[in-house]
């Protein structure tokens, strides 16, 4: 065996390594938009859900709030707040109590984080609730790990 290593041999330890990764990248990359797509239920996309990201966005609900475990954890996880109240049970319950809750913020208790109000129409408010309901339909892996978020 030679004790150096030739440069003809480094060369192709370099192309085949880079082969190699390239061929590994493409495959996860293949595997992820795949999973994405089965995961996210692209067909029950609407209008309505569409507006409900655009106020989420507009007054950057995330800056307070994580999604799907991004975003802050100044205040609860959103992603799944459909389903802690109630939504697959009593759908129409669980979009009068999130409606509900965002009018009345903040409540003004002394010494708890209160949300700001951002006098939302309704059609926002249904939106924003269509938004929830959507996203707690995503396959998140058991994400997060418990129902309060």
């Amino acid at each position: 065996m030679k004790d150096r290593l030739t440069i003809s041999a480094a060369r192709n330890i370099f192309f085949g390594g880079t082969i190699f990764f390239f061929a590994i990248f493409t495959l996860l990359v293949v595997q992820s938009v795949m999973f994405v797509d089965e995961s996210s239920k692209p067909e029950n996309l609407n209008e309505k859900v569409a507006l409900g990201k655009e106020v989420w966005e507009r007054h950057s609900c995330v800056n307070c709030h994580s999604l799907l475990g991004e975003g802050a954890y100044f205040a609860p996880e959103l992603g799944n707040v459909w389903v802690r109240r109630g939504g697959r049970d009593d759908a129409e319950g669980a979009a009068d109590f999130i409606k509900e809750w965002m009018k009345a913020m903040p409540t003004g208790v002394e010494g708890r984080r209160q949300m700001p109000q951002f006098n939302l129409t309704e059609e926002e408010l249904d939106g924003l609730v269509e938004f929830f309901k959507w996203t707690s339909e995503i396959n998140t892996q058991n994400w997060p790990p418990n129902d309060a978020g």
